[in-house]
Parts: C-alpha cells; sequence; structure tokens
C-alpha cells in the first residue's frame, strides 16, 4: 500500500466515520485516495474551522475528531484549534501536509515546522519520516488522544511518505514506555479521603470536565445523593450533575452563582473531581476556601496541586474511584445544617435580572431557548458574555448537552463545533449562542452547514458590541470603549445569501415565536436578536478579587 492508502485503512480500522478539512499541495496523494474511502469527508471553508469541528464532534460524542489540513498555511489555520482542543482535554487527531522528506529545514513552498509549533499545545506529535512506520504510528496517536487524560495528537506527513509503499501491518495492541497512564486510585489515599468526608461539617462536591469524560456522572449523582452534599461545577463540568437537582449549586467563579461561591469559600471540604482549579474559578489562591481541606482526584497527576494545594491527592480515573471511595464511606457526615445555610444562600442570592418593555433581555433569549426546547437541546456557545448566560440561564442535565471553549476562550469556536456536534448526535437539536462579534469570526461556515444539510440554528445576542470587553471597560476603565462598538452586517441577508434562513427578531414578544419557528425548519437558521446594547453578566468577581467578593447580583 501508499502511504495515503495505509492512513485510511487505519483511520477506517480505528473506526472514523467523519473528518473535516481542506485540501492542499501537500495532502494530495491523501485526498486522491479519500476519493474512494467511506469516511464522510466535510469541506469546510477555513482550517480552523475544521479543528473546532473536530473538537466538538469528539465533545458531543466521547470518539476522537479527526481534522486534516495542508502543510504551511493549513497546518498553522488548524493550531488555534489544536490548542484549544489542549486546553479543555479532547481527543482529536489531526493530520497534516509537509514538504518531501528531503526539502524539510530548506523553506521551501509551504512549509513549516508544525511538529515544533504545536510541541506545546499537543498532547504529543509526530513527523512521519518513513512509510513504514506509519500505521504504528496513527495506532498510537489513537491509543494517546483517547486514553489517560485526552488531548490533540498531531501527525505531520510528507509528500513523498504519502506517495512510497510498503507492505501494510496493522499493529493490534498498543504498548509504550514510559506512557501508563494510571486508572484506580491508591487504597490508602481512599481510606484517608472517606476518613476526611466522614469527619466533616460542610463538605461540598467540585467537578470538572474530567467527570464527563470518564463519564462518572452516575456516580456523582450516587454519592452526592448517598452523602446529602452540594454540588459545584466549573464550565466545563456543566451537565456533570444535574442542573435542576437540589443539591446542585451550578457553575461556581468568577460568573459562578453566589450560593455556588459561597459554599466553596465557607466549606470545610472540598472534593475536587477532575478539576484544574483554574484562576477563573480560584480567584485570588491566597484567599480561596480558607477553611477548607482538598480532596483531589485527577487521572492527570501533573493537576494534581498545581495551582492548589491538595491535602489527599488521587491520581487515577474518575468513575473507578468514586465507587472505591463510596464503598470506603463507613460514616456518612451529617450535612442537615450546611444543607439548611446553602437554601438560606440559594433564596437570598437567586439569579436574576431586570426585564425591560422596550429591550429584548440575552438572558430571556436563552431561557426561551430553554422551555422551547424542554432543556433537551444540546447548547454550543461562542465565548463572551453569551457563554457566561448561557452557563447560567440554560440548566444541564445530562453530560455532552454543553459544548464551550473554556481554557482558551477561542471566539469562533462555536458555529464550526455546532457543526461537529451535529454530525455526532444528528438527532438531537443544536443550538449556537453566539454573539455578534463572535459569529463573524467563522462565519464562512454558513456554506458548510448549508452545503451538508446540517440544521443547526444560531441565536445571536446581537447588542452592537464585543460584548465581555465593553462590559470590563465600563466597570474598570471608566467606560471608555476603545475598539468595542461593532458595525455589523445585515445577519438576516447574510444568512439567506449562504442558504440558509434568517429570522431578525426585535421584540420581546417575537422571542418564543421566532424560536419555535427556527426549531421547525429544516435547514440552518441564524436569529438575530436586537439585545439590550449595555447589559452585564452578573454575578462578577472582578480580577485579583477573592471569589466571594463579588459585583452585583441583579442583571
Amino acid at each position: 500500500m501508499t502511504g495515503a492508502q495505509i492512513l485510511f485503512e487505519c483511520l477506517e480500522r480505528e473506526g472514523v466515520q467523519i473528518m473535516f478539512g481542506y485540501p492542499g499541495g501537500a495532502v494530495l496523494p491523501i485526498f486522491d485516495k479519500l476519493y474512494d474511502s467511506k469516511i464522510r469527508f466535510i469541506l469546510t471553508r477555513h482550517e480552523q474551522a475544521a479543528a473546532h469541528a473536530a473538537d466538538g464532534y469528539a465533545r458531543a460524542t466521547g470518539k476522537v475528531g479527526v481534522c486534516i489540513a495542508t502543510s504551511g498555511p493549513g497546518a498553522t489555520n488548524l493550531t488555534t484549534g489544536i490548542a484549544n482542543a489542549y486546553m479543555d482535554s479532547i481527543p482529536m487527531v489531526a493530520i497534516t501536509g509537509q514538504v518531501k522528506t528531503f526539502l524539510i529545514g530548506n523553506d521551501a513552498f509551504q512549509e513549516a515546522d508544525i511538529t515544533g509549533v504545536t510541541r506545546s499545545i499537543s498532547k504529543h506529535n509526530y513527523l512521519v519520516k518513513d512509510v513504514k512506520t506509519l500505521a504504528l504510528t496513527i495506532r498510537e496517536a489513537f491509543h494517546i488522544a483517547s486514553t489517560g487524560r485526552p488531548g490533540p495528537v498531531l501527525i505531520d506527513i510528507p509528500v513523498d511518505v504519502q506517495q512510497a509503499e510498503c507492505d501494510f501491518l496493522w499493529p493490534e495492541e498498543v504498548s509504550m514506555r514510559g506512557y501508563k497512564p494510571t486508572y484506580f486510585g491508591h487504597p490508602g489515599q481512599i481510606k484517608k479521603a472517606a476518613k476526611l468526608i466522614s469527619g466533616s461539617k460542610k463538605p461540598i462536591l467540585f467537578i470538572g470536565g474530567g467527570v464527563i469524560t470518564s463519564q462518572a456522572h452516575q456516580e456523582i449523582k450516587g454519592l452526592a445523593e448517598a452523602l446529602q452534599v452540594p454540588v459545584v461545577m466549573t464550565m466545563m463540568g456543566l451537565g456533570g450533575f444535574p442542573g435542576t437537582h437540589e443539591l446542585s449549586l451550578g457553575m461556581v467563579g468568577m460568573h459562578g452563582t453566589a450560593y455556588a461561591n459561597h459554599g466553596i469559600m465557607e466549606s470545610d471540604l472540598i472534593i475536587a473531581v477532575g478539576v484544574r482549579f483554574d484562576d477563573r474559578v480560584t480567584g485570588r489562591v491566597s484567599a480561596f476556601a480558607p477553611c477548607a481541606r482538598i480532596i483531589h482526584i485527577d487521572i492527570d497527576p501533573t493537576s494534581i496541586a498545581k495551582n492548589v494545594k491538595a491535602d489527599v491527592p488521587i491520581v487515577g480515573d474518575a468513575k473507578n474511584i468514586l465507587g472505591q471511595l463510596l464503598e470506603e464511606i463507613k460514616k456518612k457526615p451529617d450535612t442537615q445544617k450546611w444543607l439548611e445555610q446553602i437554601h438560606e444562600w440559594k433564596a437570598r442570592h437567586p439569579l436574576r435580572y431586570q426585564h425591560h418593555d422596550n429591550k429584548i433581555k440575552p438572558q430571556f433569549v436563552i431561557e426561551q431557548i430553554y422551555e422551547a426546547t424542554k432543556g433537551e437541546a444540546i447548547i454550543v456557545t461562542e465565548v463572551g458574555q453569551n457563554q457566561m448566560w448561557s452557563c447560567q440561564w440554560y440548566k444541564y442535565d445530562k453530560p455532552r448537552t454543553f459544548i464551550s471553549s473554556g481554557g482558551l476562550g477561542t471566539m469562533g469556536f462555536g458555529f464550526p463545533a455546532a457543526m461537529g456536534v451535529k454530525l455526532g448526535c444528528p438527532e438531537r437539536t443544536v443550538f449556537d449562542i453566539a454573539g455578534d462579534g463572535s459569529i463573524q469570526m467563522n462565519i464562512q461556515e454558513l456554506m458548510t452547514v448549508v452545503c451538508n444539510k446540517i440544521p443547526v440554528k444560531v441565536a445571536i445576542l446581537n447588542n452592537g458590541y464585543l460584548g465581555m470587553v465593553r462590559q470590563w471597560q465600563e466597570l474598570f476603565y471608566k467606560k471608555r470603549y476603545s475598539q468595542t462598538k461593532l458595525c455589523n452586517p445585515d445577519f438576516v441577508r447574510v444568512a439567506e445569501a449562504y442558504g440558509a434562513v434568517g429570522i431578525r427578531v426585535e421584540k420581546t414578544e417575537e422571542v418564543r415565536p421566532a424560536i419555535e419557528k427556527a426549531l421547525k425548519i429544516d435547514n440552518a437558521v441564524f436569529l438575530d436578536f436586537l439585545v439590550e446594547e449595555e447589559e452585564n453578566v452578573y454575578p462578577m468577581v472582578p480580577a485579583g478579587e477573592a471569589i466571594n467578593r463579588m459585583i452585583g447580583g441583579m442583571a
């Protein structure tokens, strides 16, 4: 087989059904063999969109997402999507073409050292110089991407390697020296954790994206209900515990609920599962949870105690460890008074906003999407105010129903990611909740969704600003709105020009009918909601403050 044939043989054996990308000179042998492949190929209009679509597909399905681009600018256009997947621990394999092996390092046409570029933003990467190693490389790439703490792996394949021939040998098993993820927790550490839990008065479960990755949502629910412990979530952890459950406190951190932030700060024990304790959650680290001991469960040992000291570190897979932990707890903590305090905070500091007769409130739009979809849609977001309102005002009861760019905070992520989500879950309603700034960063993908009949719905919260940056300028820079006021196109006409459907919504009473109309249309729909221009996301923790030092509770 040629290298290009080997690539598709391996991809099909790995179970790949869909891949995303864009052709070019350095991948022509691969695209020639794609012509005969069973794999469905989605031609995006930009390589960054291909990476985000593969990322969205992976988040929604749990499978490895696959994208491909040519050498040089094609490969470098993938890097934002690769970095995005890396920060959020998403399993992805990115394939890039490269100039011929004897030209590498000679500044050849469309040459870029993509393995060097992606070394710090990928879980691993490969430059394949011998076709005989290609099959094993692909096998290893999928193994690395999908095991342990998942992440993106890049395979760079020179043109002459794609054209070279060798006998095809499929490695049935992968064994890599130095890469042996730990899946079960240390029994001694689990006993220490169980003892701390039994003796606590104000325990709180703090869950992140690792719970969803390990499919540990049922174990989290079982532990919370058995011990009667409240649960807070990072943005990546939304859906890891039912948002409508009485023990749910919602999202914690900079734009988390007041009661989630107070819960963390007043607790005496934090049971942290699959979280990184990133800066958006902790606020000022020196003031974070001053009275709490911390049990930190994570499959990645480098994430434990990286930002916040762990009293009981447990390395392993969350699903396995939570099962072990529940069996080990002999005495349940008495949390009655703690839950009474939580309920008091919930009553005193609910999420709320002021309705306006003449202006559409963005929170109201998301509430109406929630009601119209009965909470059963998969919500994808762009980045900014639209993202935070989506965290606050849509309740996620199941894992993999909230898809968003967390660690990297990539504007332009949502729309192409929504394509990948819809292709992975064709029977589900998929809504991309977008800002008018973010949607324009990959708006060309309208052609992709129309050509491939991908009927995603896009709710644009159109306030005429780069909203989150404007909010910071209002609060901390004396309303000096430097370069945050937008001149926008007519989004309805843009959608129609691409063959999609556009609906403009200018009045509050038009919101629900427009959403219901969009849900009935078997096509991509842009819903252009003209919302309150200077609406802010509250609560908000200012940079450098403790997370119980919030601005506002009224939006």
